[in-house]
């Protein structure tokens, strides 16, 4: 058991890290995180049933293009973004 309570505690700090991590990561930084796991993956992707695929990229493009707009928002708006973000 006190393994158990070792590892929780572990991941729980681990938790943390990624949150403190995410939270410093930028529009920019996302986006290319984003692109590094598409590219890492699109061979997977393709693989799978036509049907489903020309629906996930659809729904990929369209994220893409929404994170474009939000970027584009946030920099217009700088001000906006730190209250949102407080």
């Amino acid at each position: 058991m006190q393994d158990l309570r070792v590892l929780r505690r572990t991941w729980d700090d681990i938790d943390a890290e990624e949150t403190r991590l995410l939270r410093r990561m930028t529009l920019a930084d996302g986006l290319r995180m984003f692109t590094l796991l598409y590219e890492a993956y699109a061979s997977r992707l393709r693989a799978e049933e036509p049907a489903y695929l020309i629906e996930r990229e659809a729904a990929l493009i369209e994220r893409q293009r929404r994170l474009l707009r939000l970027a584009a928002w946030l920099k217009a708006h700088p001000d906006e973004c730190r209250t949102v973000l407080a």
